[in-house]
């Protein structure tokens, strides 16, 4: 039997004067890899909701956001690898001020292999997101952009740095 990997993809969204706006960030060493919203695999113990919060914190290093219930659930193929994979899409919503920063993974934000990676974040419309996200990242935004009125959120602590 094919073992699936479980994998959590989360949409940061904060309100602004310019309206709801999408937290991504750019690999800086690997620029190919496009726009991304924070997502990786779910550790063995740890539940969907903490898994959404480590990554967000992984690659963005932003503690202060409140992870909702799920959007949907994406079940198909890694792209380059074509292993099965199971990938949970969350909303979750931040009070973050910043427009634009540059976060350094440092030993102990996540595995071992992330380990200085620089991640360039910064938040576009959400109405943007559409076409512009690869791997099919922006498969729910419009469920997004529809229910995000009438998200009941609840706080899950980031881990200590």
């Amino acid at each position: 039997m094919t073992e699936v990997r479980v994998r959590v993809a989360i949409y940061v969204v904060r309100e602004s004067v310019r309206g709801p706006e999408l937290l991504v960030f750019d690999h800086h060493d690997f620029p190919e890899a496009g726009t991304q919203v924070p997502a990786g695999g779910v550790d063995a113990g740890e539940s969907l909701e903490a898994a959404a919060v480590r990554e967000v914190v992984e690659e963005t290093g932003l503690a202060d956001v409140e992870v909702g219930r799920s959007l949907g659930v994406q079940q198909r193929p890694h792209p380059h690898t074509g292993e099965a994979r199971v990938t949970i899409f969350y909303r979750a919503t931040t009070s973050e001020s910043r427009d634009r920063w540059t976060h350094v993974v440092r030993s102990g934000d996540g595995e071992g292999g992330d380990d200085g990676m620089v991640f360039e974040c910064f938040f576009i419309p959400l109405d943007k997101a559409n076409g512009l996200l690869p791997d099919r990242q922006d498969e729910f935004v419009d469920v997004l952009l529809t229910r995000r009125a009438t998200c009941s959120c609840r706080s899950f602590a980031a881990p200590p740095p």
